[in-house]
C-alpha cells in the first residue's frame, strides 16, 4: 500500500523559507510522479509542480516558478519542495500526491490525475 508523508511546515516571516519533504513508501513502480498541491481557508486545491521521479522532468506553475524548487531521490523515494521568498498568500496546507505515469506520459499538476495523497502539512507566512 503506498503512503505519503509530508514534513516540514510551520510558520515563517514573509521573505523567508521552509522547506517540505514527501516520503513515498510502498511503491513498487519507478515511473510515477510527486505533485504538490496546496488548499488555502475558502479556496479549491491548487497544483503548483510536478516532478517525474524517471526523468526529473518538472513543471511549475507561474505563482511559484522561481521561488519553488523541487528535487527528488528516487533512492529514498522522496521528494523536496524548497520554497523561498514565501508570501502570505502562501498560506496554506500543503499537500504531496502520487501518480503512476503510462510511458511517455508526463506528469501533471491536475489534481484529479492523483489517486495517493498525503495528510498535509501547514504552511504559515505571517509576521
Amino acid at each position: 500500500q503506498v503512503q505519503l508523508v509530508e514534513s516540514g511546515g510551520g510558520l515563517v516571516q514573509p521573505g523567508g523559507s521552509l522547506r517540505l519533504s514527501c516520503a513515498a513508501s510502498g511503491v513498487t513502480s519507478d515511473t510515477y510522479a510527486i505533485g504538490w498541491f496546496r488548499q488555502a481557508p475558502g479556496k479549491e486545491r491548487e497544483g503548483m509542480v510536478c516532478f517525474d521521479m524517471t526523468d526529473g522532468y518538472t513543471y511549475y506553475v507561474d505563482s511559484v516558478k522561481g521561488r519553488f524548487t523541487v528535487s527528488g531521490d528516487n533512492s529514498k523515494n522522496t521528494v523536496t519542495l524548497q520554497m523561498n521568498s514565501l508570501k502570505p498568500d502562501d498560506t496554506a496546507v500543503y499537500y504531496c500526491a502520487l501518480d503512476f505515469l503510462f510511458p511517455n506520459e508526463a506528469c501533471s499538476i491536475w489534481a484529479y490525475d492523483y489517486d495517493r495523497w498525503g495528510q498535509g502539512t501547514q504552511v504559515t507566512v505571517s509576521s
